[in-house]
């Protein structure tokens, strides 16, 4: 496990930390959900007191704290003057999947005025700035299913395995279906040969070794790969420098089933030995093949 005494579990409202604890407290960790900030100090002299000295605590701490959240900093003072060790799991979304999950479950933000979950969200951004400037940890969980975050989860907290707070998701995609909204940046193969008029490769995808090879043999089609590597390569130290946690490349053709599906393999395994953590999501791979 890591070497941690306390896990102090914060983010944003619908981000996954009620999800997160209950997999912590799956792994062995004594959980703590919603302490008031002012009964900190006095917890964590019980834990420095217990005669289990091998034992892991999570604390969720977030904006429910209300105005007493302003003492969050003065409380993690006083545990570094203390010499008390403890880390910060920030979990986070972007605002549009934060008012998409709330609507879903029917749920009201905590500081949403008069219904308006999208002013609650920003304000509480904000109000957790402090946290998550200083988190150890910051996962982005607005494209992660919840066996992803699981996984994360265990990669660090139970098999003390090093995380990057930098995730890449190369998606691919289907003009015809839309842009995905939260690209960073977006990559057009629609010049490149279209295996939708070749009959015996219209119903396969890019998943298909035969497509992926008729698209792949085009000569132009490993020469854009090799630009487009070294592009990402350059820009991503740029990124991190910039503070984001994560990169989202979209790599579209007509319908998001051949070219582009072709094209993100290929330029997922040329990443793969980037130490950061890589994803790869076809997200209209399963859709109608008529174009």
């Amino acid at each position: 496990m890591d070497n941690s005494r306390l896990l102090f579990v914060t983010g944003m409202s619908g981000a996954g930390k009620s999800s997160v604890l209950k997999m912590l407290e799956d792994a062995g960790y004594f959980c703590v959900d919603n302490l008031p900030i002012s009964l900190i100090p006095t917890f964590v002299e019980l834990i420095c007191k217990t005669s289990d000295k091998t034992g892991y605590t999570a604390l969720s701490v977030d904006i429910r704290s209300g105005d007493s959240l302003k003492g969050i900093e003065s409380v993690l003072g006083q545990l570094e003057e203390t010499g008390f060790n403890y880390q910060i799991l920030f979990l986070d979304a972007s605002t549009d999947v934060l008012v998409k999950r709330f609507k879903e479950t029917r749920r009201t933000h905590p500081l949403a005025e008069v219904g308006r979950i999208d002013k609650g969200i920003e304000a509480e951004r904000k109000q957790l700035l402090f946290l998550r400037n200083n988190a150890d940890y910051i996962i982005d969980t607005s494209r992660m299913l919840i066996r992803e975050l699981k996984a994360d989860i265990e990669s660090i907290f139970i098999e003390g395995k090093s995380f990057r707070n930098f995730v890449i998701t190369i998606i691919s995609f289907g003009y015809k279906y839309g842009i995905p909204s939260d690209c960073d940046l977006v990559f057009d193969v629609r010049f490149l040969p279209n295996p939708f008029y070749v009959d015996e490769l219209r119903e396969k995808t890019g998943n298909d070794e035969e497509v992926y090879n008729f698209v792949m043999s085009e000569k132009r089609a490993p020469v854009y790969l090799d630009k487009l590597e070294d592009m990402l390569r350059f820009l991503i130290p740029g990124y991190i420098e910039e503070g984001k946690n994560q990169l989202v490349v979209g790599i579209g053709c007509t319908g998001g089933r051949h070219r582009s599906v072709t094209l993100a393999r290929a330029i997922h395994d040329r990443l793969s030995d980037l130490d950061y953590s890589i994803r790869l999501e076809h997200r209209d791979i399963k859709k109608y093949i008529g174009e």
